[in-house]
């Protein structure tokens, strides 16, 4: 296999997007979509920018909720992208990007109450892990934040459950995926790790 060099404007190489739910200033909540997450332990990094509203809400309040959609919802992230609950908006944002207050109401999704923080859940989500920031910090060019998560309470759709266990079915769970600045699925699975906990569809 011979490669070739190249210089892509972004690295989004198949990561989760995620719909992140904050307390604003004002006791009201923001819901803005990210696609930089991911898990170690209990602990879920997020990669934030650094003058959008979200990352404004968690440098001062550290309480979310990580919504994770499922892939045949990316019509409604796709009407929180050219959002900001920030007035006036940044000049880092893109171009079309506009304020907009009732980011929930805008996407067409509706709010749930959490259990142990104060941003609500998204309903539509299948998952939901509730969350507090427990480190908020520049990343090493200082363009975004680096937010580091402890999971304090998750909730599923049963479907999505293996009965009797505390497991996620791989085969019932798909996560809407940023592939390079489109929106993708899983496919059929291919294998598993060693590592795998939870049985498979067929019962291994």
């Amino acid at each position: 296999m011979q490669h070739i060099a190249i210089e892509p404007s972004i690295l989004y190489f198949g990561t989760p997007v995620v719909l992140l739910s904050t307390e604003n200033q004002d006791g009201t909540f923001n819901l803005a979509p990210i696609s930089s997450a991911w898990a170690l332990g209990q602990t879920v990094v997020l990669g934030l920018g650094r003058d959008g509203q979200t990352a404004h809400n968690l440098t001062h309040r550290p309480g979310l909720v990580i919504n994770l959609p499922a892939p045949d919802q990316w019509p409604a992230v796709e009407r929180l992208a050219p959002l900001t609950g920030r007035h006036p908006v940044p000049a880092t944002k893109a171009e079309g990007c506009r304020h907009e207050p009732d980011k929930f109401g805008a996407a067409g999704l509706h709010p749930t109450p959490s259990h142990t923080v104060r941003p609500p859940r998204v309903s539509e989500c299948p998952l939901h892990l509730e969350a507090r920031a427990a480190r908020v910090r520049p990343d090493a060019e200082g363009d975004f934040l680096i937010v580091e998560a402890h999971v304090r309470k998750v909730h599923a759709d049963p479907r999505l459950a293996v009965p009797g266990t505390d497991h996620i079915s791989p085969a019932a769970w798909s996560p809407l995926l940023y592939n390079f600045r489109h929106y993708y699925g899983l496919g059929p699975e291919l294998g598993r790790s060693y590592r795998a906990a939870a049985p498979t569809a067929a019962g291994r």
